[in-house]
């Protein structure tokens, strides 16, 4: 059985595990010990803290091997973004331009530097421990956030972003940051990138240039990427789709990843997600589990994937799913199906920039 959970200071070893594996572009998920133990201890005061505030929170989730005490994923929500230090992102904008004499028309795409999601939550932080990439648990790590959004929403603004990491060679390098950051800082994406993750970015967000940037004055190596999310990256984009985000038009500053957005109430799971209580358990864990089910309980929230059976009583739920919850008969669940019917389609397509999500 695995479960989501909210991080705690004994999660410090299992987290820095993971950060050592993601690789270049995960900058909120440093493998710098001081910094997430920061995050940590961070996530613990956001839970802690009565809800109406308006500073920034952190809430940091793992997924733990209940078998094993093992930390094998994390995910995060990020309340507040922009509200200590600027959150900038690349706004693309286009630009028509006609003559008479000679006839002519010129479509213009540009950069503009923007602080648009002032205030709005981040999904952020999602990675999973590749040898865990099995039996839903991507799924089951991603869509816990939205459980808590549902159990809380007034602790959420009503706009939720996601940024997804942008594309980078096979050397690590972004063509995006060669094209542009470099040029103002002097030195190469992975240094940048390492100082961004240990959230000692501030300068460089600072320093970028506030014009707008022409994108046909970059090399077409930068252009090819822009809103192009990394390889790793494109399965948690799908995810995000069927959760109802959409891309924003807006990208990162230093690899031109894209944003997406979508309204609290438009989160596809929130919206499918219901109460009840818990009737009963039944022996042995099911098979094909089709529900995320939910201890909505600030102070003891859990997420597990699992069957249930709706009584008269409240819902029945293996006892190996309750234990995980930490619940007994008559406490309160919040649940939810974990996957959305091919049927169940919006009719609004997602907006993307040509080609780059086919990737």
């Amino acid at each position: 059985m695995f479960v989501v959970r909210p991080a705690r200071l004994s999660d410090l070893d299992g987290l820095m595990a993971l950060a050592k594996i993601t690789g270049t572009g995960l900058t909120t998920l440093p493998a710098h010990k001081p910094a997430l133990q920061q995050k940590i201890e961070d996530s613990v005061a956001a839970f802690a803290t009565a809800s109406g505030n308006t500073e920034k929170l952190n809430y940091l989730f793992v997924l733990e091997d209940l078998s094993t005490g093992q930390v094998c994923g994390t995910s995060a929500l990020i309340v507040g973004i922009g509200l200590e230090n600027p959150f900038y992102s690349y706004r693309i904008l286009h630009q028509t331009q006609l003559s008479h004499e000679p006839k002519m028309r010129v479509d213009t795409e540009l950069l503009q530097l923007t602080n648009d999601f002032v205030g709005a939550a981040e999904v952020a932080t999602l990675f999973l421990d590749p040898e865990y990439r099995r039996d839903k648990l991507g799924k089951l790590l991603s869509k816990a956030r939205y459980m808590m959004i549902a159990a809380h929403p007034d602790r959420f603004p009503e706009t939720v972003i996601s940024e997804l990491r942008g594309w980078v060679d096979d050397d690590h390098q972004s063509p995006f940051w060669d094209a542009i950051g470099r040029h103002f800082f002097g030195m190469d994406f992975i240094t940048a990138d390492a100082i961004n993750g240990r959230g000692n970015s501030q300068f460089i967000s600072d320093l970028m240039p506030k014009f707008p940037i022409y994108t046909a004055l970059l090399p077409e190596e930068a252009r090819a990427v822009i809103g192009r999310p990394h390889t790793g990256a494109v399965p948690a984009m799908r995810l995000l789709e069927k959760e109802g985000f959409r891309f924003s038009g807006a990208v990162d500053i230093f690899d031109g990843g894209p944003e997406m957005e979508v309204h609290k109430r438009g989160i596809w799971t929130c919206r499918k997600s219901e109460t009840g209580k818990l009737g009963g358990v039944v022996e042995g864990e099911g098979k094909d589990p089709m529900h995320l089910v939910a201890n909505p309980a600030l102070d003891s929230f859990r997420v597990v994937l699992t069957n249930v059976v709706e009584g008269a009583s409240g819902l029945w739920l293996p006892k190996e799913a309750a234990d995980a919850l930490e619940i007994k008969e008559g406490d309160a669940v919040r649940y939810s199906p974990i996957d959305r019917p091919v049927d169940d389609v919006d009719p609004d397509k997602p907006a993307a920039r040509a080609g780059e999500f086919a990737q």
